[in-house]
């Protein structure tokens, strides 16, 4: 079973001047309880933060965080001593566990786009870590760049869920297949261009559901696509 959500009716955007925001699930000041997550997946913000601007100091506990730069440049700080800058296509990996403070900036000259991810853990009060992966783009061309796993997945950044995050930038003409086997779900977001899913016509911030059935995708156009493939929950 798929659902198209289109992007104009998804959650809510929210600007402060320097942050525009688009929540796609309950987020901050907006609360709609029958959107509050879609399984193991609790939040998806698509961020626009200006120049010389973005999130100070500030606390998370047990959740498993994951940020993907669309484009700009994103800088990490945290209470660990981690401090990091990542561009487009790059992730990075926060594990909040039994508490950390971070702060991500936008200390580049052009406007920062991220995707910020939060994923319920498989348990609670871990140690918290971090990490990072400046994947090479062309590794993401017409194929699928594991980028995220569970601890027993492929992927080089690892977290404490059953959660595949695959990448892809996919050139127009150019089709790819995901399965979601049964007892598996996916949240697709299609985040540049434009797409066909299951003949569902998606554009730029477009997301899709689906709950135990295979995925086929083409590119109307060239289209950068991310999807979390998830056990049911």
């Amino acid at each position: 079973m798929i659902k198209k959500i289109d992007h104009k009716n998804m959650g809510r955007s929210r600007s402060l001047g320097w942050l525009d925001s688009h929540f796609h699930f309950s987020f901050a000041d907006y609360h709609n309880p029958d959107n509050i997550n879609f399984g193991m997946l609790r939040v998806l913000n698509d961020d626009l933060v200006e120049a010389g601007q973005g999130f100070d100091a500030h606390p998370h506990r047990d959740m498993e965080i994951i940020s993907y730069v669309v484009d700009g440049e994103l800088t990490h700080g945290d209470s660990m001593g981690n401090s990091e800058t990542l561009g487009r296509g790059h992730v990075q990996y926060m594990s909040a566990g039994t508490g950390i403070v971070h702060s991500e900036k936008n200390l580049g000259s052009e406007t920062l786009r991220f995707l910020q991810i939060w994923i319920l853990p498989e348990e609670e009060h871990l140690q918290p870590t971090y990490g990072d992966m400046k994947y090479n783009w062309e590794d993401r061309i017409n194929r699928w760049l594991p980028t995220v796993s569970g601890q027993s997945g492929s992927a080089q950044i690892k977290i404490h869920q059953d959660v595949n995050v695959y990448v892809t930038f996919l050139e127009e003409g150019k089709a790819l297949d995901l399965l979601v086997d049964s007892g598996r779900q996916a949240y697709l977001v299609n985040i540049e261009g434009e797409s066909v899913v299951n003949k569902e016509t998606l554009v730029a911030r477009d997301a899709l559901t689906s709950i135990e059935e295979d995925l086929v995708i083409v590119a109307k156009e060239d289209a950068h696509i991310i999807v979390l493939e998830m056990k049911k929950r």
